[in-house]
């Protein structure tokens, strides 16, 4: 395909303090009443690695307006590559996750996210990788305008937050997390725990593919070193009929990129492909 694809970025005030920020990728012409939501997982970010290229190359495959954007709790501020908002990264929560992909499904509705403009959306398709798979899932099941999902290397249970780290936290510490590619240590304040167990059959991932009635694709890597495969198994069997499992042999958790974005790769090249196409069958165009 020959669509050119602008990017136009936008900020939402989406608390009192808080900003989001994302970018709008454009194609020529955008057809109008459907967008993709892209959400990045946990220590990532919409400028990581290969997320501007998925989000360009989404909107330019598709032919829909493509939004792309930082959790308010992802840990990064005005400078887009540094994690710089550590108290937002250590008080983030599933929840609130959530809240913030909502804001911004309700902002394409309305045709205007930030100072941007777009074709009135109502009906979306969303692809989350990793954690940010777990946040698109939990969305998708609650909201009927969510028509199609696309999950990358996710993870199948949130528990694993509580299985890890509830004595640090009962203990009244502070979780400290490691950021393998900056040797930084990012904390996790208990508000994790707290959003699970007031929650938890809300937070419940097989329970929530268990209700999807949506197509979804889940898509993975044989050799995740931080999602098991295992986990996509699960969620593609309490998807049922409405899940496809796309295994990658031999794919770790980030189909060969890296951050910076050295350029793509057969395996990411395979999987864009594999996406893209799902969801424009999953969400044609509406006849003229």
């Amino acid at each position: 395909m020959t669509r050119t694809v602008d990017r136009a970025p936008f900020e939402i005030d989406v608390r009192s303090g808080e900003v989001l920020c994302g970018d709008i990728w454009r194609p020529g012409e955008p057809a109008g009443g459907t967008a993709i939501v892209v959400c990045h997982g946990f220590k990532g970010f919409k400028d990581w690695g290969f997320f501007p290229y998925v989000s360009q190359e989404l909107a330019r495959r598709t032919g829909y307006v493509t939004a792309s954007f930082n959790f308010t709790g992802s840990g990064i501020g005005d400078e887009l590559e540094r994690f710089t908002e550590m108290e937002a990264f250590a008080t983030n929560t599933i929840g609130r996750e959530m809240e913030d992909l909502q804001v911004v499904l309700d902002r394409l509705s309305a045709g205007r996210v930030g100072d941007v403009r777009v074709p009135p959306a109502g009906r979306f398709g969303l692809l989350g990788h990793s954690r940010g798979g777990a946040t698109c899932l939990l969305t998708a099941a609650a909201l009927s305008r969510v028509e199609a999902l696309v999950t990358w290397s996710a993870i199948a249970s949130l528990e694993r937050y509580e299985e890890r780290h509830a004595p640090t936290w009962e203990a009244g510490e502070v979780v400290t997390i490691v950021n393998a590619r900056t040797g930084r240590e990012m904390p996790l304040r208990r508000n994790v725990l707290d959003d699970l167990r007031a929650h938890r059959d809300r937070r419940d991932l097989l329970l929530a593919a268990r209700s999807l009635q949506i197509p979804w694709l889940v898509v993975h890597g044989t050799e995740d070193e931080s999602v098991p495969f295992a986990e996509a198994e699960e969620l593609a069997e309490a998807g049922g009929e409405h899940a496809s499992l796309v295994a990658l042999e031999g794919a770790g958790h980030t189909f060969g990129a890296g951050h910076p974005f050295g350029g793509t790769n057969d395996m990411l090249e395979r999987v864009v492909e594999r996406s893209g196409d799902f969801l424009r069958r999953a969400l044609p165009a509406a006849a003229p």
